[in-house]
């Protein structure tokens, strides 16, 4: 992952959830893409996707349950993982961490 992003528009209207447990701020690039910069404070966390994501986590560590699985994946930073369109997943969030979303056509 990139250190920084050239050319692109931040909305900044902050994305909030779970009573703060989640914020993310949007990046819109010049070809129209979008991802979502990050951080989570530990606890569990439930999601729901229309578009397929690529979560790509920068730092801290958390277990993903990705759909269809019953099994929870560690992950940390530097490590990534997608979840398809249209589902849900859950992350149990160790600690605090560090996240890049980008959404995938």
């Amino acid at each position: 992952m990139p250190e920084f992003f050239e050319h692109v528009k931040v909305v900044t209207k902050a994305n909030i959830y779970f009573d703060g447990g989640v914020t993310s701020r949007t990046v819109l690039f010049e070809d129209g893409s979008k991802k979502t910069l990050g951080i989570m404070q530990p606890g569990q966390y439930e999601f729901n996707t229309g578009k397929a994501e690529l979560m790509e986590i920068t730092s801290g560590d958390l277990d993903v349950r990705l759909p269809g699985s019953q099994q929870w994946k560690p992950v940390k930073g530097g490590e990534s993982f997608e979840v398809p369109a249209n589902s849900s997943f859950i992350m149990k969030v160790k600690s605090v961490t560090d996240y890049c979303c980008s959404f995938l056509d």
